[in-house]
């Protein structure tokens, strides 16, 4: 599905569940697009469970750059979209809003105003490689002021954010091994199947949780 921006023509990729009980809607980060390996997994698992997976894919995307356009564009153009999908009629459930990368980050500032019921961030950039002065966790910690509940998805070894770096009430699932792509390392104690199989089952247990669970009650 083909969405105008104000920054572009953007793609939303839908795969829907037979009967889903919420909507995930995934931004891609700012060095890949919706085939990066967690978004895929995800999109080829979930809909399975009853939760309909839909990546976004930015217009800087599309048009075929390879640089990511500034945050402020990412925001606009995700701001458009969702409503988007709302009207198109494939958002169903509750809405949880999230992505990879610089997608999380997006995700995190646009959650309150889409209205959705849950933010998955995967990948957190915490901070710049070897920068933690530069933090970002504003942005993350603004979610909690809210009360949008938010699970952060992050590598052992995130060269942009270590899970030990994050606060200790910050709900977090470890991909042991894994890198800021959540690629695991050759001697990592997980194979590469089992660190997406991990993020997934993550990922569903907590959007049932969190956002089906509040939503029904």
């Amino acid at each position: 599905m083909l969405v105008d921006t104000p920054h572009g023509e953007g793609r939303l990729v839908v795969d829907a569940a037979a009967s889903p009980v919420a909507t995930v809607v995934l931004s891609h980060g700012a060095g890949n697009g919706v085939e990066s390996r967690d978004l895929e997994a995800l999109a080829a698992c979930l809909p399975h469970q009853g939760v309909s997976v839909v990546r976004f894919e930015q217009p800087w995307r599309r048009a075929g750059r390879k640089v990511a356009t500034a945050p402020p564009t990412l925001d606009a153009a995700l701001l458009v979209a969702v409503p988007a999908l709302r009207e198109s009629g494939d958002l169903v459930g509750p809405l949880v809003v999230g992505g990879r990368s610089a997608g999380a980050r997006s995700a995190a500032r646009c959650a309150d105003a889409l209205g959705a019921q849950a933010c998955l961030l995967l990948s957190f950039p915490l901070h710049p490689p070897g920068k933690p002065e530069k933090s970002r966790l504003p942005e993350l910690a603004g979610l909690a002021g809210l009360g949008v509940p938010a699970l952060v998805v992050q590598g052992e070894r995130d060269a942009m954010g270590r899970p030990e770096e994050f606060p200790d009430d910050v709900e977090l699932v470890v991909v042991p091994g894994a890198d800021h792509g959540l690629k695991v390392a050759a001697r990592a104690p997980l194979s590469q199947d089992d660190a997406l199989d991990l993020v997934v089952e993550s990922t569903l247990e907590w959007i049932v949780r969190e956002a089906v669970g509040n939503a029904a009650s």
